[in-house]
């Protein structure tokens, strides 16, 4: 019997448990901490003694702004003045022919600059860091769409004749409570957008370590596409289905639980921050249900019913992407974070909190080439957890990515992305989790420490 046949007499056995656990007046919530309570016992893989504490992967992504703009004068992170002590910067303005430099900006406003593929390209500038403000000029006279439809390539400071704030950076009187978990916990300040491109590419990559457009849903007719959804960032429907394999499907083969929380508004959630609908993988493998309102995470989290794998995403108005408020932002993850924090999950769990992509803001760190995707420019990353590290600056090379291989490591036996061993194989580029570039995200823990106790934040804190 092949593999998809022994599929379906196990989901029936599956279903039939189901309706006698049903009779007997349990949940089916309950077949699934189960499902989760064998899962946990699986082997842990290339990982340090102690892992196996961690039971449940949170991870938390807002959108659009580089570790500069927000952590750049956090102390002993490699920041501006850049930690070496080499001076703050001065970046050329193609308009008035002389440069800039990095300013603080106390507004909760932000507009940021194009940050496409082509974007990207033009600030790293071979290395040199230095085309932010050339880019931020040529996007003043493209639109900037609408929450449903934005626009990478645009810069909103042009629609809304403000000036432009690329070269700003926040500090802990902004963003207090972003701060305060650095201070607490983990600040990773060599974290990098795991794709030189917008919002798309590194949402798609988060789940499945590729970004690319198919024709088919055969996962052989896909082809690498840094702009796989035609030049906005969010579209109705996308241009075709993601037959590539993603990390959900290697979840499903080994039994193990997952959700995708996203947070909906009157126009829903744009595709862009909700991408899991469109991958063949969930349709086929009937996980669709996985993906559900950001209300059940809070509801699971006080609970102590988070699956093993939970990704958490903000709608348009709470996600950070300027033109939208940053403080209904730090709100928005204060409350998951909260949440987690003040459920029975928490002595077991890890928070990994990223953008997904710098958003047009200045950052002074080049990115290292792994392929032909990236890495893209620098943002922020923190690692919220019991057995993180108090007080600690990470500093190696990481991305999203390293997210893939802790879940891989910790939950699937150390199984890759690898299209020599899925049974979807695809012809992605390049195996990301094994990167020699990429670091080990296990050093922002200390599993012999005591589980450190919550640290519950007011979601609208004073600034400081």
């Amino acid at each position: 019997m092949g593999k998809r046949g022994i599929e379906v007499v196990c989901l029936s056995l599956a279903l039939v448990a189901v309706f006698l656990l049903a009779a007997c007046g349990v949940k089916e919530q309950v077949v699934q901490e189960a499902r989760w309570s064998d899962a946990k016992d699986k082997r842990v893989s290339n990982l340090p003694a102690g892992a196996a504490k961690i039971e449940h992967v949170v991870i938390i992504t807002q959108e659009n702004h580089s570790f500069d703009n927000y952590f750049g004068t956090f102390p002993g992170a490699n920041g501006i003045p850049m930690k070496d002590g080499t001076p703050t910067p001065c970046i050329p303005d193609p308009d008035s022919k002389r440069c800039e430099r990095p300013f603080y900006n106390s507004s909760a406003e932000n507009y940021g600059g194009p940050h496409d593929e082509s974007g990207a390209k033009v600030a790293i500038d071979g290395g040199k860091m230095d085309g932010f403000l050339q880019m931020e000029r040529a996007g003043r006279n493209k639109s900037c769409g609408t929450d449903k439809q934005p626009n990478p390539d645009c810069s909103p400071a042009g629609e809304k004749g403000a000036e432009p704030d690329v070269m700003g950076y926040r500090d802990r009187r902004t963003i207090p409570n972003y701060w305060r978990y650095a201070e607490e916990y983990v600040l990773q300040d060599r974290f990098f957008a795991s794709m030189a491109a917008a919002s798309v590419p590194n949402n798609l990559a988060r789940v499945s370590g590729w970004s690319a457009t198919c024709s088919s849903s055969n996962p052989m007719s896909c082809r690498n596409d840094l702009d796989p959804y035609g030049g906005y960032a969010a579209v109705p429907v996308p241009r075709s289905d993601s037959a590539w394999t993603d990390i959900t499907d290697l979840l499903h083969e080994n039994d193990v639980s997952w959700a995708y929380y996203v947070e909906t508004g009157p126009n829903g959630t744009p595709p862009s921050r909700n991408p899991l609908p469109y991958f063949t993988t969930v349709k086929e493998n009937g996980q669709l249900g996985n993906i559900q309102d950001v209300a059940r995470f809070h509801e699971n989290a006080k609970n102590g019913r988070l699956p093993a794998v939970s990704w958490v995403m903000s709608g348009p108005k709470n996600s950070e992407h300027p033109p939208a408020s940053i403080q209904d932002g730090q709100a928005f993850v204060t409350r998951a974070v909260n949440s987690v924090m003040q459920g029975r999950n928490w002595e077991n769990t890890v928070i990994f909190l990223t953008w997904d992509e710098w958003g047009g803001f200045y950052d002074h760190v080049p990115p290292e080439k792994v392929d032909e995707n990236g890495y893209g420019i620098r943002v922020p990353g923190l690692v919220i957890s019991p057995y993180a590290k108090r007080g600690y600056i990470d500093s190696q090379t990481l991305t999203s990515d390293a997210y893939l291989k802790f879940i891989e490591d910790r939950l699937l036996d150390s199984q890759r992305l690898d299209p020599a061993t899925m049974s979807r194989p695809d012809p992605r580029p390049s195996i990301r989790e094994n990167a020699p570039q990429l670091g080990d995200i296990t050093q922002a823990f200390d599993f012999n420490q005591k589980p450190r106790p919550p640290l519950v934040l007011p979601e609208r804190p004073s600034s400081r």
